[in-house]
């Protein structure tokens, strides 16, 4: 039985850290989670980071002077672990709910756009009969769609396919036109391809239940509302959010962990490419490279612009520095390519498991000078129904998000979503002149207004691979197995959404368990 670190004189314990260096690869959210987890102990941190800066999926960018998110612009709700750690790390003041207002379907044959429906639960309806979800899927959906209600329960409770589940209870109008943009947009999956148990906890139950699939929907909700009534009267806290935000863009949470490694006297290093990995009995050793130094003479404005050519090929030509660390123990953060290929040799196990397919999901995030979004004409944000726009969808940030409406002065900030599981980024093959203005075109017709290219004052163009997210069915399979074989070799871990499933509900919690678990082997075995 592995001892229990609370039973211990707190000087040994501090000692017995002390004598521990843990080198983590990747500085996205779950490598700084899981290294502030080691260094809050006392032991000797090393976090090694191949861009310019920490943070991943979670950046800010600056377009005509608005400071927003380019990734990751909300954290889920469910579990309370995010915003647990948002409080702990000082940050409380600066969580905000985003502002009342529906999301909108676009791209409904025969209709165009529409809001999508309240009372629902992923899209499928709790009742076909109400106004909103018969203007989507007509008449003829509704009548299909009540079949639900008197049709005999088949194999209830045993469905794992969400898009089949649907389809079979309530007709393919409500799984295409309801369900599937919601899928696509927050899973970017198909409805066929999303585990109802993952993706809707209780739902396979609450039908066996009630007998049929709406009446499963309102059973859950009104589950989910008594709960949330009693959370707000106890804590106070805002009933019915889904996600939650930070003023002044999730970059902040970034910045409180990295402050925290600081002064936990954690090396954090940046630009720097691992090379391997290598383990010799209880021994560790990450070979990295980082990019020379190259010291020209100072000189006057005038020729900076040929000093910083001449230092950019100096760095270009000269051999990278290599060196070797030691370490007691690696905790792998990266994403599942690179932790594969890093792995490869040391979990010869991990060869055996299946890696699961990460799309590349591309955000263009446009400043508007566009005067008609004042009215935010379609809600705070629009989901698209599959095959009908080359966007899977939009959000339109300053109708969404008080902060970001205040530090745009008046002129609007919508970001454009495209690529989706098995579907290329239709803007992949675009430069980001093309690429922008292909972000345009498509948040006018999501938006239903007319948007001149004279309307956008800057752009950014964001790239992030997606790892699979945990709702895919499949998914809980693979990363058990995944994880099992890093779990097999001693003094390794392994952190993220490709093993923990997409979102910062899922990574945060998974980064610090596992890095407790590790640092519990170190000072304890």
């Amino acid at each position: 039985m592995t001892p229990d670190p609370s039973s211990a004189e707190p000087s040994d314990l501090a000692a017995r850290a002390a004598q521990k260096h843990v080198v983590v690869i990747g500085g996205g959210i779950g490598g700084l989670v899981a290294a502030r987890e080691c260094a809050k102990v006392g032991m000797r941190v090393t976090l090694l980071e191949s861009a310019d800066e920490p943070g991943g999926a979670i950046r800010r960018i600056e377009l005509d002077g608005v400071v927003v998110d380019a990734g990751a612009e909300s954290y889920a709700t469910r579990g309370g672990h995010v915003r647990a750690f948002v409080e702990e790390l000082g940050l409380a003041d600066r969580i905000v709910a985003p502002q009342a207002g529906a999301a909108w379907l676009a791209g409904i044959p025969g209709v165009g756009a529409a809001p999508l429906p309240v009372g629902g639960i992923l899209g499928i309806p709790a009742n076909p009969f109400q106004d909103d979800v018969r203007r989507i899927i007509g008449w003829s959906g509704v009548w299909r769609a009540y079949l639900d209600r008197v049709r005999p329960p088949l194999t209830i409770g045993h469905q794992l396919s969400l898009g089949k589940l649907v389809a079979s209870r309530m007709g393919p109008k409500v799984r295409d036109r309801l369900v599937a943009p919601v899928t696509t947009g927050v899973y970017s999956a198909s409805p066929d391809d999303v585990d109802i148990d993952v993706a809707a906890p209780g739902l396979n139950a609450a039908l066996t239940r009630v007998g049929s699939l709406s009446g499963a929907v309102q059973s859950l909700r009104d589950e989910a509302a008594t709960a949330r009534a009693a959370t707000a009267s106890a804590e106070d806290k805002t009933p019915g959010a889904a996600v939650e935000g930070l003023s002044g863009g999730m970059s902040a949470l970034v910045d409180a962990l990295a402050a925290d490694l600081g002064r936990l006297d954690a090396d954090v290093r940046t630009g720097v490419r691992v090379r391997s990995v290598r383990r010799a009995g209880a021994a560790w050793t990450v070979e990295v490279e980082t990019a020379p130094v190259v010291d020209l003479p100072a000189v006057t404005d005038d020729e900076a612009a040929v000093v910083t050519e001449l230092r950019a090929a100096a760095v270009e030509s000269a051999a990278p520095v290599v060196e070797e660390l030691a370490a007691d123990a690696v905790i792998i953060a990266t994403p599942e390519s690179t932790a594969r290929e890093l792995l490869s040799s040391v979990v010869p196990d991990l060869r055996k498991t299946e890696a699961a397919a990460s799309p590349e999901i591309e955000i263009v995030t446009l400043i508007l000078d566009a005067p008609a979004l004042d009215a935010t004409p379609r809600g705070t944000g629009v989901l698209t129904v599959p095959g009908s726009h080359t966007a899977k969808a939009l959000t339109h940030s300053t109708a969404k998000w008080g902060w970001v409406r205040e530090a745009a002065g008046g002129r609007h900030v919508v970001r454009v979503s495209f690529g989706a599981q098995g579907e290329p980024a239709a803007t992949a093959e675009l430069s980001d002149t093309d690429a922008a203005d292909l972000a345009r075109r498509e948040a006018a017709a999501l938006l239903g207004v007319p948007l001149a290219p004279a309307a956008v004052l800057a752009s950014h163009r964001g790239r992030f691979v997606q790892s699979q997210p945990a709702s895919i069915i499949g998914s809980g399979a693979r990363r058990r197995a995944a994880r099992a074989a890093v779990q097999a070799v001693p003094g390794l871990a392994a952190v993220g959404a490709w093993l923990a499933g997409t979102g910062l509900a899922q990574v945060i919690p998974d980064a610090r368990d596992e890095a407790d678990r590790l640092r519990r082997t170190l000072l304890w075995d």
